[in-house]
């Protein structure tokens, strides 16, 4: 009787260990199609890429091994630190003012009836859904010279059409707005979201407390929120140092390189001038000094955390 009891837990033993095995089977056959494509279309790109930084090549001709001499020549390319100015600018502009708009539209749906919130949540949310190429085929017709609705309005009040698109110190400002405008609604909904979890006692005691909106703002809102603001800025900086769209389909990156943008100098360099090995170098500092940013933001913005 107990050799049957001993072989019967075996038998059950051997019946779990295969259904279990099954079931994990089933569970990574799901799953497989994500690593696939993973594989495929991200982790094999990049290492790819890593390797062709070393090498020159044009896409057709054999490979080069060349060293460290695509880096070397990162250093004295005057035209691409250009593009990195120039993208700094852009990354500062969005900084300031996208985060602060965010919170400040933010601010208003929250104290907003939930109709009335949810039109405007929708109207402020379609600059993020249009399609970057569709909004800056607009804002070239509005920034046109010729043609532009803006110069259009300022020639109707007697005013001289402003070279918006063609001058090198104005190119910077329509792809400026149009980054603004294409960037605050994401974060306004990632800001918003914040505000509606905060405890509403809260404000209930600071009004109790005699407290305006902008004390109740300032001392119960923002410490609230504080990490969804952390979040969005390392995000929005990621974001805005790989512009590429907004400048490419305004100004081409001109005049000269006036608005060109890191990446769409990186693009350039792989697809117009056929350097693969130095774009893809190009690539791999830029990721570099991103990574290095956002350590330093992330640690920046821990440490007055911590303080608050």
């Amino acid at each position: 009787m107990a050799y049957l009891e001993k072989q019967g837990a075996k038998v059950l033993k051997t019946l779990k260990t295969h259904y279990r095995k099954k079931e994990l089977l089933t569970a990574y056959l799901f799953i497989a199609p994500f690593f696939i494509l993973f594989l495929v279309f991200q982790l094999y790109p990049m290492v790819w890429s890593l390797v062709l930084s070393f090498h020159e090549w044009n896409g057709l001709s054999p490979m080069t091994f060349i060293g460290m001499q695509n880096y070397a020549r990162i250093l004295d390319d005057p035209l691409l630190w250009t593009s990195m100015y120039n993208t700094f600018i852009y990354l500062f502009f969005n900084l300031v003012f996208v985060i602060p708009i965010a919170v400040l539209l933010g601010q208003m749906l929250c104290t907003c009836g939930k109709r009335i919130r949810k039109f405007f949540k929708t109207v402020l949310v379609l600059p993020f859904i249009t399609s970057t190429v569709a909004a800056g085929t607009i804002f070239f017709m509005l920034f046109d010279t010729r043609i532009g609705v803006i110069n259009g309005i300022l020639g109707t009040i007697g005013l001289e059409p402003v070279p918006w698109l063609t001058d090198m110190g104005l190119s910077k400002i329509p792809v400026i707005i149009l980054s603004l405008w294409r960037n605050f609604p994401w974060y306004m909904l990632i800001v918003m979201s914040g505000m509606l979890g905060i405890d509403a006692t809260l404000f209930e005691a600071a009004r109790v407390d005699g407290a305006n909106a902008f004390q109740r703002m300032l001392r119960i809102t923002i410490p609230s929120i504080a990490p969804v603001l952390f979040f969005s800025i390392i995000n929005l900086t990621i974001d805005s140092a790989r512009i590429f769209t907004e400048p490419y389909i305004l100004t081409k990156g001109g005049p000269g390189s006036s608005s060109l943008s890191a990446v769409q100098y990186m693009y350039d360099m792989g697809f117009t001038s056929f350097r693969l090995g130095y774009s893809s170098a190009i690539g791999y500092t830029l990721i570099t000094i991103l990574a290095i940013i956002s350590v330093l933001n992330f640690m920046l913005l821990r440490r007055q955390s911590r303080e608050v």
